[in-house]
């Protein structure tokens, strides 16, 4: 089953569960994802419908977390529990829709064959090993924490 099936999926059950929390955070990912079809659209042929796929989709849902945690973290110094709780509580939903993210020792061992596979020698070939890795790993790897050890990699 897609994303997209899942989510409507979700959504059904937690509305006849009449959690309201869980309803409200699935129609604010499937509004979003409206907006990433849009986005995603040929504007050469705009007769053809086009969706986002998977990858784009989890890609999604991660930069809507990353905003979560940033907000989490501003209304904490605000002193604003309520709000913050709010948000982790749209974490949480967010996150069940994403496949599960590899560990450091995963992301390591990944690093060193996507290090392989592109041939890369000096920290300039960093892009390259990105690049391997968003294709093979896309969906299960956070590339803002592979790039750090993708740097370090090359660097020693």
């Amino acid at each position: 089953m897609g994303l997209r099936e899942q989510f409507t999926e979700a959504m059904k059950a937690s509305m006849k569960a009449g959690d309201s929390a869980t309803t409200s955070t699935i129609r604010m990912v499937i509004a979003k994802l409206k907006d990433t079809d849009i986005a995603t659209r040929d504007l050469t042929n705009p007769e053809v419908p086009q969706q986002a796929d998977d990858e784009a989709i989890a890609s999604m849902l991660r930069s809507m977390i990353k905003s979560r945690r940033e907000s989490v973290s501003m209304y904490r110094q605000g002193g604003r529990e309520d709000l913050a709780a709010k948000e982790e509580a749209e974490i949480a939903v967010i996150s069940r829709f994403l496949p599960r993210e590899m560990d450091e020792e995963e992301i390591k061992a990944a690093i060193a064959v996507a290090i392989v596979e592109a041939n890369a020698k000096t920290p300039k070939d960093m892009g390259k090993v990105m690049g391997v890795l968003k294709v093979k790993h896309g969906a299960s790897l956070d590339l803002g924490k592979a790039g750090p050890l993708v740097k370090a990699a090359l660097a020693g």
